[in-house]
């Protein structure tokens, strides 16, 4: 089945640090922009880091800027989020998504393949 697969999720205290990879090796269309979701309990699914297929322009929530990284390997099949100085408020569910249009990474309606989604708790 064509789908995302990310891992590196897990349960940290604040401060705290996590890499999210997003193997995209199992999908068989050529894709564009791809981006880092996620959803907390009780709140709808927000978009947290994108960036373009060239990765030279790249999208931060104001919530995760200069805490979070969006990267991608040379070979462009697998993508990272580090997250640093991980806050209590970053806890919920994150998903990878691809899109196979070109709708400009900050289209967040046009993103079309997604993961399963990775748990990430922030506790003490």
């Amino acid at each position: 089945q064509e789908q995302l697969v990310e891992s590196g999720g897990g349960l940290v205290q604040p401060g705290g640090s996590l890499r999210l990879s997003c193997d995209a090796s199992k999908l068989t269309q050529s894709y564009g922009a791809r981006a880092w979701f996620r959803q907390a309990p009780g709140k709808e699914r927000e978009a947290v880091s994108a960036m373009t297929i060239t990765g030279l322009n790249t999208y931060y929530a104001d919530s995760v800027k200069g805490r979070f990284t969006i990267s991608e390997d040379d070979a462009k099949i697998t993508m990272y989020l580090q997250m640093n100085s991980l806050k209590t408020e970053d806890t919920g569910v994150y998903y990878c998504a691809v899109q196979t249009s070109q709708s400009g990474h900050m289209n967040f309606d046009a993103y079309d393949k997604w993961g399963q989604g990775t748990q990430v708790t922030v506790s003490s």
